[in-house]
């Protein structure tokens, strides 16, 4: 395996740190991401993950590996949401050439798309439930006592939002799409009074959860770049547009028989959250448009990537053709009621 880094370099820094023993460490990528590279990494008596920034040239507020490793260190000391435990932070570029962590290596399953192939739908079901029972305990995290207090900002959350992925919209941005100027222009008219503010995941989706070995429970919430403080909504729209996409885009679950593999209705799995969360839903159709919104960005950042030969999974150009149909959809969104 290639790997974009000096592993001898890295290995004797790892040892120097007493994170590994053994002279010989072996290195596996971990498939299905699209952010920062992943790996497994041991020494025959022990294994842990490590991610990593992508190689090159990246965007001034992407790939911040520091603020992961500080949320997963605030969150596995608080107990409230399953994480990794964090082992090490090494922003020293001089090792591999970019900032990277460490982190233990859970046992689980990982399901790549919402339909959580190869279970009973019983225990479909409540899989679908604890991944709302989770989000919900996420946002009842007291961030203040955690020490995240300066994590993000508190109020006018959706404003900045918009203002940050249009940025990166014409940062990052391949080719013109018509939809996304749409909802560039139409969406800051839409937000919602309201200024909650929560700890949130900013990426909450079937994909970044891992599932125990054979039990219908999660074990470890994966994937922390995006998370910020924030309102909660924004995490229930991202992680509820699985209703409102098909399989063939990044793994949604419209136009399939819900009843029959388990998986509850979109009003449903949102009471369900809002029992959980405590805090009540009132997800409208601008929290869908914005999270569909935000996804095509991030699709256009992996192809853009890809362009440059940086993409961090080999399905990068493909993926980043997807920005056009979540936009397409953003708009669709924009005329569809919101399910009671």
């Amino acid at each position: 395996m290639e790997l974009d880094f000096d592993a001898r370099r890295l290995g004797s820094y790892l040892r120097a740190e007493r994170v590994f023993e053994n002279e010989s460490l072996t290195f596996s990528p971990i498939s299905g991401g699209q952010s920062n590279p992943t790996y497994f990494v041991g020494d025959g008596n022990r294994q842990l993950v490590l991610r990593k920034q992508p190689a090159g040239s990246v965007l001034p507020s992407a790939h911040r590996v520091d603020r992961e490793h500080r949320v997963l260190t605030a969150l596995a000391a608080g107990g409230e949401v399953p994480v990794p435990q964090p082992v090490l932070l090494c922003q020293d570029r001089s090792v591999i050439g970019t900032d990277f962590y460490l982190m233990e290596k859970l046992e689980g399953r990982v399901f790549h798309d919402y339909r959580a192939q190869g279970v009973s739908p019983e225990h479909r079901a409540a899989m679908y439930l604890d991944m709302a029972r989770v989000m919900g305990r996420l946002h009842r995290v007291d961030w203040r006592s955690a020490g995240l207090s300066d994590y993000g900002r508190c109020g006018g959350f959706f404003q900045r939002q918009l203002s940050r992925w249009t940025d990166q919209w014409r940062r990052s941005r391949v080719q013109e799409n018509d939809d996304v100027e749409t909802l560039i222009r139409v969406l800051p008219a839409m937000v919602p009074a309201d200024d909650d503010t929560s700890l949130c995941h900013g990426d909450f989706r079937m994909g970044n959860l891992m599932f125990h070995p054979t039990e219908p429970r999660i074990v470890g919430v994966l994937d922390w770049e995006l998370s910020t403080l924030g309102h909660p909504l924004s995490d229930v729209a991202f992680n509820g547009i699985a209703w409102r996409t098909t399989p063939e885009e990044y793994g949604g679950i419209l136009g399939l028989d819900l009843d029959a593999l388990g998986i509850p209705a979109e009003a449903a799995y949102l009471r369900s959250y809002a029992e959980a969360s405590g805090r009540g839903s009132t997800t409208t159709t601008f929290h869908f448009a914005f999270a569909l919104f935000r996804f095509a960005v991030i699709f256009e950042g992996i192809a853009a990537r890809a362009a440059a030969g940086n993409a961090a999974a080999d399905n990068a150009k493909s993926v980043g053709r997807l920005t056009a149909a979540f936009a397409r959809r953003a708009i669709d969104c924009l005329r569809a009621p919101i399910a009671a």
